[in-house]
């Protein structure tokens, strides 16, 4: 019997892996795909070859509170050939927000180095913008390398970036 569950466990699992799609650039709007080049020029500059975009690359989710998805595209497992840094180091992998404007079109608010990320709960307000905390290098709070720096944002239509002081 336990050779069975086994054996339908392993169907489903393959199952599941055999419908995930591949991660296509083209399956977003300009301003995202825009953001998503941005792999390909540091792939290129650096000579490494093929760039490849993990699943999860792109995060589809409602930021500002407007009704409309934003995106959050995290390069933390993209892929540049065989080189595993391209995108991170010491200071956390590139992360872009981008908003969606009321005209349809897409705004880049963030671009930069993070640690690690959390969307906090959605607010109780309705419409209110969502807030993430944002783990950043130490040097971002006045201290170095493994300290980490917190901060806090709301994400709306304006753009926003983080200062070492």
């Amino acid at each position: 019997m336990r050779y069975l569950v086994l054996l339908l466990t392993l169907l489903v699992t393959s199952a599941r892996a055999d419908d995930a799609k591949p991660f296509k650039p083209a399956d977003y709007p300009p301003g995202v795909q825009t953001a998503l080049h941005y792999a390909n020029e540091e792939c290129d500059a650096q000579e490494g070859g093929e760039v490849t975009f993990a699943p999860n690359t792109v995060r589809k989710i409602d930021l500002t509170g407007d009704g409309r998805e934003d995106y959050i595209v995290d390069f933390q497992d993209t892929r540049c050939g065989d080189r595993e840094t391209t995108y991170c180091g010491t200071g956390g992998c590139v992360m872009k927000i981008l908003v969606k404007l009321p005209d349809g079109s897409v705004r880049e608010v963030f671009g930069g180095h993070v640690l690690r990320y959390k969307i906090m709960a959605p607010p109780s307000k309705r419409g209110a913008a969502r807030t993430i905390r944002f783990d950043l290098h130490g040097s971002f709070c006045g201290g170095f390398g493994p300290q980490t720096c917190i901060k806090q944002k709301a994400i709306t239509a304006t753009p926003f970036a983080f200062k070492q002081p």
